[in-house]
């Protein structure tokens, strides 16, 4: 492991200006600046101390590791901006603090569940820029799991598999994880064999086997920046010892340029719209860009390598300059290659510096002003100009790597034409089509793949035509080939449903998350097929029926079924809001009875799957309180589920099973099991993110709680935030009689049986507290901003709450029934409208919460029943200072 606490103090002149810069022109450095006063200190009176914190063994490891990022992304970045560290130095200490953290984080894993277990059997594969040392500012990794079945620790009749899948999933949350200290790493572990099908730890054995027989080009040219970065080294370069034969052919391999090409292609024709210099332009994979240069070296490196292990430097700039120097590319041209990349790099990093985003593109307007002079440069024109010749260079250079004329989009050409809806549309769908008939894909691979794929190109090519964003619709269709194991069914459908690709093209082209989905679970378009689909999804007891049918005859079955129909569900509900065929309010309420039925069988399958070995606590039973927006039965496409678990009768009595348990540990251990079920990710997919930081006494309490102690408690003890929650409690599982004990303990609570205390001024400090530890994420967050949808629920709340009235779990009826006492202003309920539409639309078609493309705008406006953009602008804006208004009436 490197060791990272070394000292190494730097004594330059020009670190007061890059702090100077770097606070003016970095949000995201001035507010770590203002978290490190020491190295910002230091910095001002030009010293750079590049030692990291040493970690406390008393701390947490997943804090200890974010308090060293925060540092590193500090040191490294002031270091940077001044010339003190060059490009080597910049990415050598981000990728040696990433091999420490993934490090230390599987070390953790395994120890904390394991705790006498030697930390063999499990390591992680560095791949791309980590596994090369040339880690980007702010990067997410790409390693590869591994672990060896006969040496990983594990339990007494536990599967290799579900510990390796274990520790995994605890390393990754150790380095993910997010709080006020900021994260460690983002992990992407979608570089692993087959990932679609398989865990997110592979066998050793088996990824051998893989590499040896199935992977494609693509991943030929990702192995030869691969090392053992993590873990049990010695079973990581066994590994990288078994696929060496695969990477590197002894045989002069020509054929890799043929393999490479259509990969190659992508670069440009997947991100056409960052193509062009100026602003916008992908940095990394924009024509002459930092992909190109990798790309043009590891071509070469792939065709000569096999024969002359020195041209395997994984490094980018130390390939070219053993390529020129064995004679295989020409020594300009590696040069001119090395100077473009490091300048490309260095830009990239100005970008991501700003906002500590994950971004490639250069900005526009002020933003790219800030970029230049976060660099030293007067403007963005002077940044242009600097990279203009390196981008043109690196653009010619790679061009002659392939001098084919483009094909043209199809042998129909009808296609053409039907493609030139978009300026530059017809160009860049030829060259994809190209792509696709050359089998890039696995799911093109096979000849019947391929000819699917003629017989619905007519039909799809219009579509995506016609679409009002072709290039985005194109550039999604693209990644959902991409990522699915088979597309003959998805073609044929296509093909005999046109009406269908149209509506599909509707939704790549505006709808990411539905996009997204669709690219994991292509089957989510047959629920398409039906136009029912576009209609109500019915009851929750209609829906909880569907989810009890199929043919699950185990409890996993059970799962994967119900994540199936709630996936088809929670797609076509989106699809409604793309397709302009319901309100979005109704939208809201779909998807909350969505989640409730799958909360009432999914508990419903575990309860009785629990009593199988335990037993049922007599006289007693589990009842599920939903608050927040399941409680108000209005959810979003990107909702969690807040749920507090409650059981009914005596805390001290014992279950009637093989194992008895005591009622209390009883239901803990069954709780956490219906949590899992409905959030632990499956074959099917993933479920839902479950929140239960809502309970008695928060994260500190225990999951379930008796309902004698969950009211005692919030008699006594709860304060008034816990109390506000309360207003949209609602029981969505338990019988009728569990149920109306809960909503009779609700009300009494809500009615007065509580501590007294000044809940106006409580509301003020907890939404100002609110407002500076979660600020709005985008200009148009209609849930965070000033007026939005947090401060309407506050005053929502503050009001019930003093006035002891106008209860109801639904917002909306709640403020119905405030403003039929007078203690509302009675334009509120039509604010709530507004912000709660626009929030169910914006959760699709803008996550962001910035303002989206022009194209989807118009689809927004739509769904607000707005003439256009200016209409939604002045809606939420007329909306907002209805909310401000009457929340400052309150407080």
């Amino acid at each position: 492991m490197v060791d990272l606490a070394v000292r190494d103090v730097v004594i330059d002149p020009r670190l007061p200006e890059a702090l100077e810069r770097a606070r003016r022109w970095s949000p995201f450095l001035d507010m770590l600046a203002a978290r490190e006063p020491a190295i910002a200190a230091a910095a001002a009176e030009g010293r750079l101390d590049r030692s990291l914190p040493a970690i406390d063994p008393a701390m947490p490891v997943g804090r200890a590791l974010r308090l060293r990022r925060r540092s590193l992304a500090l040191s490294v970045a002031l270091g940077d901006l001044a010339g003190v560290l060059d490009l080597t130095g910049v990415t050598r200490a981000l990728s040696d603090f990433a091999d420490e953290a993934l490090d230390l984080a599987i070390g953790t894993a395994i120890a904390e569940r394991y705790p006498d277990a030697e930390p063999l059997g499990f390591a992680g594969i560095a791949l791309g820029k980590q596994g090369s040392r040339e880690l980007n500012y702010s990067s997410d990794i790409d390693p590869i799991l591994l672990f060896d079945p006969e040496t990983l620790p594990r339990r007494a009749r536990e599967e290799p598999e579900e510990a390796a899948v274990r520790i995994a999933r605890r390393a990754v949350e150790l380095l993910q994880a997010r709080d006020g200290d900021g994260y460690v790493l983002r992990v992407d572990l979608r570089l692993r064999p087959s990932p679609e099908v398989t865990p997110i730890a592979v066998p050793v054995n088996g990824a051998i086997a893989y590499y040896e027989s199935q992977a494609l080009a693509w991943e030929r040219a990702a192995f030869i920046r691969a090392r053992a970065a993590a873990g049990d080294h010695a079973l990581g370069q066994r590994f990288l010892d078994a696929v060496r034969p695969f990477v590197w052919r002894r045989t002069l391999d020509f054929g890799a340029v043929g393999e490479m090409r259509a990969l190659s292609a992508r670069i440009r024709d997947h991100h056409a719209h960052g193509q062009r210099l100026g602003p916008g332009y992908d940095l990394k994979r924009g024509r002459g860009g930092i992909r190109e240069a990798e790309f043009f070296a590891q071509i070469h490196q792939l065709i000569h390598g096999g024969r002359d292990p020195v041209l395997r430097a994984p490094a980018t700039r130390d390939a070219l300059e053993e390529l020129a120097i064995a004679g295989w590319i020409d020594v300009g041209e590696a040069h001119a290659l090395a100077d473009a990349y490091a300048l490309l790099r260095t830009i990239e990093h100005r970008v991501q510096m700003v906002d500590d985003r994950q971004t490639h593109a250069l900005p526009a307007g002020e933003s790219l002003d800030g970029v230049a002079r976060l660099h030293g440069l007067a403007d963005g024109a002077a940044l242009i100009d600097l990279l203009a010749p390196h981008v043109e260079r690196v653009g010619r250079i790679y061009d002659a790597l392939d001098d084919r004329q483009r094909p043209a989009l199809s042998r129909d050409p009808a296609l053409l034409g039907a493609a030139l809806g978009a300026a530059g549309f017809a160009e860049e769908a030829a060259a994809r089509v190209a792509a696709w008939r050359a089998g890039t894909y696995p799911a093109l691979r096979s000849t019947a793949a391929r000819d699917a794929l003629e017989a619905v190109l007519p039909v799809l090519v219009e579509a995506l035509g016609a679409a009002p964003d072709p290039g985005a619709a194109l550039n999604r269709f693209d990644r959902m080939l991409e990522r699915m194991p088979s597309a003959i069914n998805v073609f044929r459908l296509l093909e005999a449903r046109p009406g269908l690709a149209e509506l599909l093209a509707r939704i790549l082209a505006h709808a990411g998350p539905l996009a997204d989905e669709l690219a994991r679970r292509p089957a989510l378009i047959d629920g398409l097929i039906d136009a029912t689909a576009l209609g109500d999804v019915g009851t929750v007891e209609t829906l909880a029926a569907a989810m009890r049918g199929g043919d699950a005859d185990d409890y996993q079955g059970r799962l994967d079924h119900v994540r199936r129909v709630v996936g088809e569900r929670r797609f076509a509900l989106g699809a409604q809001i793309v397709a302009g065929s319901a309100d979005p309010l109704d939208v809201a309420a779909g998807y909350a009875r969505v989640a409730e039925a799958a909360v009432a069988v999914l508990a419903e399958a575990t309860v009785a799957e629990f009593a199988r070995a335990h037993g049922r606590v007599p006289g007693s039973e589990l009842v599920i309180l939903a608050l927040g927006r399941l409680g108000g039965g209005a959810l979003t496409h990107a909702s969690d589920l807040d749920l507090v678990y409650l059981f009914t009768g005596d805390f001290g009595a014992e279950s009637d099973g093989a194992r008895p348990l005591g009622a209390t540990l009883y239901y803990n251990r069954l709780v956490a099991r219906v949590t899992a079920a409905l959030s632990v990710a499956t074959a099917a997919g993933p479920l839902y993110e479950v929140d239960t930081r809502l309970r008695p006494s928060g994260a500190q309490g225990p999951l379930a709680v008796s309902l004698d102690s969950f009211a005692r408690y919030q008699r006594e003890d709860a304060w008034t935030w816990e109390h506000m929650a309360l207003t949209r409690g609602r029981a969505v599982f338990g019988s009728a009689a569990a149920r109306q004990a809960v909503a009779a303990v609700i009300a009494g609570v809500l009615g007065g049986e509580r501590p007294a205390r000044d809940v106006v001024a409580d509301a003020r400090g907890m939404r100002d507290e609110m407002a500076r530890h979660k600020p709005p994420r985008g200009e148009i967050d209609a849930k965070l901003l000033p007026g939005g949808l947090v401060d309407l629920e506050f005053a929502v709340h503050v009001r019930q709450l003093t006035c002891r009235t106008a209860f109801h779990p639904d917002l909306a009826q709640a403020i119905d029934r405030l403003v039929e006492a007078k203690l509302a202003p009675a334009a509120i309920r039509g604010a709530h409208d507004v912000l709660g539409r626009l929030l169910v639309v914006l959760r699709l078609l803008a996550p962001d919460a910035a303002a989206p493309v022009p194209a989807t705008r118009a689809l927004v406006a739509a769904a607000l029943g707005e003439e256009d953009w200016d209409g939604v602008v002045a809606s939420l804006a007329a909306a907002r200072q209805e909310v401000a208004a009457w929340w400052q009436q309150i407080t």
